[in-house]
């Protein structure tokens, strides 16, 4: 194992409740990306590329769906989540030309525990909202989700 392999083990993600958003076809998503980023955070360096690969067919079809959704539904903070969107797509795309050149596992390494670390607060603020926007118009009121074995302060 190397130090940067070491490092992202030191990041995890995983799915749970409350990652949940209560619109099934986002949350099926959500699930598919967390799966596919602690592959990359725990795979052997030879499968780095190949899972990096798979991460930016999975974003662009993630991000897609929901730029599709955003626009469909007249979601009016669309330009700001657009743009981390784009943001994501292109440090992954940074990197894969990094590991083409035969290099920068390291940094490959590190963009997964970075969007390990992104993902959750991205998903509870940008995600949550066009969640409830899309249901609120479908259904005239909030998805109701349903999580288990939460624990809450107070």
């Amino acid at each position: 194992m190397t130090f940067a392999h070491a490092k992202a083990h030191e990041v995890t993600l995983a799915w749970n409740d409350k990652l949940k958003l209560g619109l099934a076809a986002m949350d099926d998503t959500h699930e598919e990306f967390v799966e596919i980023v602690n592959e990359m955070l725990t795979c052997a360096d030879e499968d780095v590329a190949r899972c990096l690969d798979l991460f930016e067919r999975h974003a662009e079809a993630h991000f897609l769906q929901e730029e599709m959704w955003m626009q469909t539904s007249g979601f009016p903070s669309m330009d700001c989540h657009v743009k981390e969107h784009e943001a994501v797509v292109a440090s992954v795309r940074e990197v894969q030309a990094l590991l083409r050149s035969g290099g920068a596992l390291e940094v490959a390494r590190r963009l997964a525990a970075e969007l390990a670390r992104w993902f959750p607060a991205h998903a509870d603020y940008l995600d949550a909202a066009l969640a409830q926007w899309i249901v609120k118009r479908s259904h005239g009121g909030p998805p109701i989700v349903v999580r288990r074995n939460m624990q809450f302060d107070g």
